[in-house]
């Protein structure tokens, strides 16, 4: 029986028996928990093996990449930029960065970036490991190319050029990288731990992955080469469709290197992805949604007007690159069946795997789940529904 440590505030022990519902029914490894209400937090729980091949314990402090509920916290950083007059959602990326109004793409608003409407899933080359790593490679491959739709008529998930989209704005319009940003400008004063970035001394405090396949190998899809798609029921067929074709625009937009990106590595976790690569704990992804909708220790991130523009829905049904319906609002998901959170007003990112962290203003609440067990998940993870349903029941 796992140890599940941390503590519960009265009202939310119910949080605690589905954190540890999740290593004795559903396969958990290690995990943390945290909630705040009202800006105090209510439940912080860890527990489990940090490291399966050493025995590592989690601990308080343990640290765990997340995946694509980085995109949360690079959205919060290009609102708190509009939030100060420095960005504006209907002006065009290029007016921030120059280089980006090349073959087309004069008109691409930082609103489009921002709700997946760019029409910018992917890019034409392929890049190492080490140019992702070094951004600029990326950056002006991004602003040479040509959008594979006409932006503003669909939207897509920009699975990783999100961040890099996104990043340089930022980067060209406060001098800062988004990891350099958020930390003196969001984490830093909020005192969250979440990274896009991580510093060399915190490396081992970082959870080991278990990895999923994030695509299919070419060992795989030749299992499946002769399959006749139209055999398969007809809600699979255009999901099978995509993620068969290794050049298909959502196989591209998922992985742009070659070799693929390995996720526990020092150089993954040393640059900034920002779309991909936070690292954090769940009491830090948690304090810093906490102060986006009220104060945290005096600290406020984002004021109302900002988090109701943030978290209109921009961006709903099906997508272009995952098939399936997804919502978006500006840079955040918002709840749906698919990712489904607190309520129609919350706002958050999952991330591929299971990990959540989302803002609910009707209930004061911000919510973050981190592990190292990837699930593959078309849908919600079961670990962090049953998480929600508890939070939900306990209010």
């Amino acid at each position: 029986m796992t140890d599940i440590q941390g503590e519960v505030a009265p009202g939310f022990e119910q949080v605690r028996d589905a954190f540890a519902a999740n290593f004795a029914e559903r396969g958990e490894v290690g995990a943390a928990f945290a909630l705040y209400q009202d800006g105090v937090k209510v439940v912080d729980l860890w527990g489990g093996v940090a490291d399966q091949e050493s025995g590592r314990a989690w601990e308080e402090d343990t640290l765990q990449m997340v995946f694509s509920t980085t995109k949360g916290a690079t959205a919060i950083c290009t609102h708190l930029l509009a939030q100060r007059g420095l960005l504006d959602y209907e002006a065009p990326v290029a007016q921030y960065w120059p280089e980006f109004k090349a073959n087309g793409k004069e008109e691409i608003t930082l609103r489009q970036v921002l709700s997946h409407r760019a029409g910018l899933p992917a890019v034409d080359p392929r890049f190492t490991p080490e140019e992702l790593f070094a951004w600029d490679p990326i950056v002006e491959a991004l602003a040479a190319q040509t959008p594979y739709w006409e932006p503003g008529t669909k939207h897509g998930y920009h699975a990783m050029t999100y961040g890099y989209l996104l990043g340089e704005v930022i980067r060209r319009v406060s001098g800062k990288t988004v990891g350099q940003f958020l930390a003196d400008e969001v984490t830093g004063p909020v005192g969250a731990e979440f990274y896009i970035g991580l510093p060399d001394a915190l490396e081992p405090r970082v959870s080991t992955l278990i990895a999923m396949q994030l695509g299919m190998t070419s060992e795989q899809r030749d299992m499946f080469k002769d399959i006749d798609i139209n055999s398969l029921p007809e809600e699979f067929r255009a999901i099978a469709a995509a993620f068969l074709d290794p050049n298909s625009l959502s196989v591209r937009a998922l992985n742009l290197s070659e070799p693929e990106l390995d996720f526990n590595s020092r150089g993954m976790h040393a640059a900034e992805i920002p779309a991909a690569n936070g690292i954090c704990t769940a009491r830090g992804a948690a304090r810093m949604y906490a102060a986006t909708i009220g104060e945290v220790d005096g600290v406020r991130i984002l004021d109302d007007a900002t988090i109701a523009a943030a978290s209109t829905t921009q961006s709903q049904g099906p997508d272009a690159i995952l098939i399936f319906d997804s919502h978006f609002g500006l840079g955040f998901m918002l709840s749906s069946a698919t990712v489904p959170m607190l309520g129609p007003t919350s706002f958050g990112h999952d991330g591929a795997g299971g990990s959540l962290a989302f803002a609910d203003p009707a209930s004061g609440v911000a919510f973050a789940y981190v592990m190292n067990k990837m699930n593959a998940q078309i849908s919600s993870d079961p670990r962090s529904l049953a998480l929600t349903q508890a939070v939900k029941a306990s209010l």
